[in-house]
């Protein structure tokens, strides 16, 4: 007993059939690519059933005004994409939210099994009439629709909030004389001309202060300017990242960047051992599908939102110094709306352009891949870190030779370590943390300075 009758259900239809009860459990392991239809469904499956070019998975399935209930053979399943339920009935196998699926190669089953893991919100029952009772969670789903983040995290919320906050600065409050550059021009250079700033140099998210002829590193107020601006700019960063809004229906920007995050994460290392296993990148989401317009964020884009937020407000406040503190209401208003609009420029320019803190990698095809699933796969070069490293070198051949894959990645390591920064969903997670490095740090430093005592103590051999 091998074949169950497999319902899919999706917003707009109902298709039942008979089929094998590892394409029902490869059809559940597709899931973890966030269909929203039946197509996407079919699209997903290629992950862990190579696709025949003449007929799909589903062709011989039949369109119905409901659930067929009546089980076949081993059972019975079905998946409804609406409602994010599977209810499964079968002597086949029993499929849960995690687990792994043998890839089958269109000819028969293979010995690599390929991880899945699926968002929170699914549920999986284990009867059918629990099914019926759950029925109606599709109709939430449907009456709230998903929301474009990115429109806002990236749009004029995010740039108007930085050129109004950096507007609103005091800059000789921090810097003391105007001889440092903040002042040296009047009302009248407004940021309309700031796009001619040859004199500044813009600087990346974790490079020193943009200088001017007058604010120079030579200047011995310099590394103290520095760090009261970087104070400032840290903190409205966090403040960026920890308001609710409105517009992101009461979250904050914080929350929706990491609410995502470990499910992106473990999709892109999944696909990395699939194309370890298999020697070839695995299928990426379709540029039109559900799960990529409204992708969460993994890893990858947390890192890049953080240096792209920290390098514009860098900027607007490199921008900003252009600017006298005596402007009147009408002449702040056109300096904030030319900043906003010079820093959307910056934006684009920004994430379109190589960046050396990526490796020479550019922003926005990272952000890309990790919305299309795609592991960032590295050249046999790339991975040789010491040139006189045997086993570097090795390494680097293999994969040279195609023998091995070897994948990059972004960890964060150079962000600001406070809670706001730190991929921590609560603080008391992110204090938890912090007191057990702390009594790492503690205990490290108490183990070396007794052997180092010791040491100094016992006799030359």
């Amino acid at each position: 007993m091998s074949e169950i009758k497999l319902n899919l259900t999706d917003a707009q239809q109902i298709i039942h059939g008979t089929i094998h009860g590892s394409i029902a459990d490869a059809a559940v392991a597709a899931l973890s690519a966030e269909p929203e239809t039946i197509s996407e469904l079919e699209a997903a499956l290629a992950r862990f059933i190579k696709p025949d070019a003449t007929i799909g998975p589903f062709a011989s399935f039949h369109k119905c005004p409901d659930i067929d209930e009546v089980p076949w053979d081993a059972g019975i399943m079905i998946i409804d994409l609406a409602g994010r339920i599977v209810a499964c009935e079968s002597t086949y196998s029993r499929p849960h939210r995690e687990g792994e699926v043998n890839y089958h190669n269109g000819v028969c089953a293979t010995d690599i099994q390929v991880l899945y893991c699926l968002p929170d919100d699914w549920i999986f029952l284990n009867t059918i009439p629990e099914y019926q009772g759950l029925r109606d969670r599709r109709h939430e789903r449907l009456a709230n629709p998903p929301l474009d983040t990115r429109a806002i995290l990236y749009g004029a919320p995010l740039l108007e909030f930085i050129s109004r906050e950096c507007m609103a600065l005091n800059y000789s409050a921090v810097s003391g004389p105007a001889s440092l550059g903040f002042h040296e021009a009047g009302a009248n250079s407004a940021l309309v001309h700031s796009t001619e700033t040859s004199g500044a140099s813009i600087m990346t998210a974790d490079s020193q202060v943009a200088t001017s002829d007058a604010w120079t590193e030579e200047s011995s107020e310099y590394d103290a300017i520095q760090e009261q601006i970087a104070r400032q700019i840290s903190t409205l960063h966090a403040c960026w990242l920890m308001t609710p809004r409105d517009d992101l229906r009461g979250q904050t920007p914080r929350e929706v960047l990491l609410s995502r995050r470990e499910f992106i994460d473990h999709e892109l290392h999944t696909r990395e051992l699939q194309w370890s296993l298999q020697g070839e990148g695995p299928p990426c989401l379709a540029t039109d599908s559900f799960a990529y317009r409204f992708a969460g964020f993994g890893t990858y884009e947390w890192v890049i939102y953080y240096d792209l937020v920290r390098y514009l407000f860098w900027t607007a406040a490199t921008l900003r110094r252009f600017c006298t503190d005596d402007l009147s209401p009408q002449l702040r208003a056109v300096e904030q709306e030319a900043l906003t609009a010079r820093l959307e420029e910056l934006k684009n320019e920004w994430l379109d352009q190589p960046q050396s803190d990526y490796d020479g990698r550019i922003p926005a095809i990272l952000i890309e891949n990790e919305r299309r699933r795609l592991p960032i796969a590295m050249l046999g070069r790339d991975m040789v870190i010491d040139d006189d490293c045997p086993v570097c070198q090795m390494m680097g051949a293999e994969t040279g030779l195609g023998l091995e894959v070897g994948f990059w990645h972004l960890d964060g390591c150079n962000m600001d370590e406070d809670f706001a920064f730190s991929s921590f969903r609560t603080i008391a997670e992110w204090e938890a943390d912090r007191r057990e490095w702390e009594e790492f740090n503690k205990k490290f430093n108490r183990e070396w300075q007794e052997r180092q005592q010791q040491e100094r103590t016992s006799p030359s051999s």
